[in-house]
């Protein structure tokens, strides 16, 4: 009688199959955690992380002050960003226009809030910049802010619209979210929805702040290991 040895390597592939998908599992985590906080530079030097830590600073006390105002001030919406959000908002509309008039008037705020998502994207995922990244998860963050005002304005119609226009005398429609929460039956709750939207918007911030603040100080420990 021949022998034949067990041939345990075919016979039983689910032992070899389990380390394998324990590794991918390891190698998955490790990924998500190096695209958040890998640094971005492979030899960060001294004026560049210098230079975002000025930028850091800079949007920090920024956006305290514009996460500290009054909806009602409309601080966000009079600052100089908001000349840079008005562009998307109004191509917001154009873009979203064929899917009719509810899609197209939201078109707007959603123009501005899909541009910094989309530059937050290309910078984590194609370039690898996290801190980039972090600033344009701030932008986005900021157009909430930005848009709040114009929520809170919707039954009052007081806010200056696009070519000299308010929402108490232009025609129905022309005013965003005064169309859109009258068509959805919300309207009534404007001041809710904007302070919603302001809340949002300041835990955003806040958030991108603290992940780049983490990510310059991996940059400096990375630059003092280099030195």
């Amino acid at each position: 009688m021949k022998y034949h040895p067990p041939q345990q390597a075919h016979d039983s592939p689910h032992p070899a199959q389990e380390p394998e998908q324990e590794t991918e599992e390891v190698e998955e985590k490790v990924s998500w955690r190096e695209i958040l906080l890998y640094p971005g530079d492979a030899s960060p030097d001294p004026i560049s992380v210098g230079g975002r830590a000025l930028l850091l600073a800079a949007l920090a006390l920024w956006g305290l002050w514009l996460m500290t105002s009054s909806i009602a001030s409309n601080a966000a919406g009079e600052s100089f960003l908001h000349l840079i959000n008005l562009p998307f908002h109004e191509a917001g509309h154009v873009i979203f226009r064929p899917l009719g008039q509810f899609i197209a008037s939201l078109g707007g705020s959603l123009g501005q809030l899909i541009m910094p998502a989309i530059c937050f994207g290309v910078l984590l995922f194609k370039h690898h910049n996290t801190f980039g990244a972090a600033v344009c998860a701030w932008w986005f963050g900021e157009n909430f802010l930005d848009l709040a005002p114009y929520i809170n304005d919707a039954r009052a119609g007081q806010l200056p619209l696009l070519g000299g226009n308010f929402g108490h005398s232009s025609p129905y429609g022309f005013h965003d979210w005064e169309y859109l929460l009258t068509e959805t039956g919300l309207l009534r709750f404007d001041h809710g929805i904007a302070q919603g939207a302001h809340l949002l918007g300041s835990l955003i911030m806040i958030a991108a702040i603290i992940w780049g603040g983490v990510v310059l100080y991996s940059q400096f420990l990375l630059m003092r290991e280099q030195e």
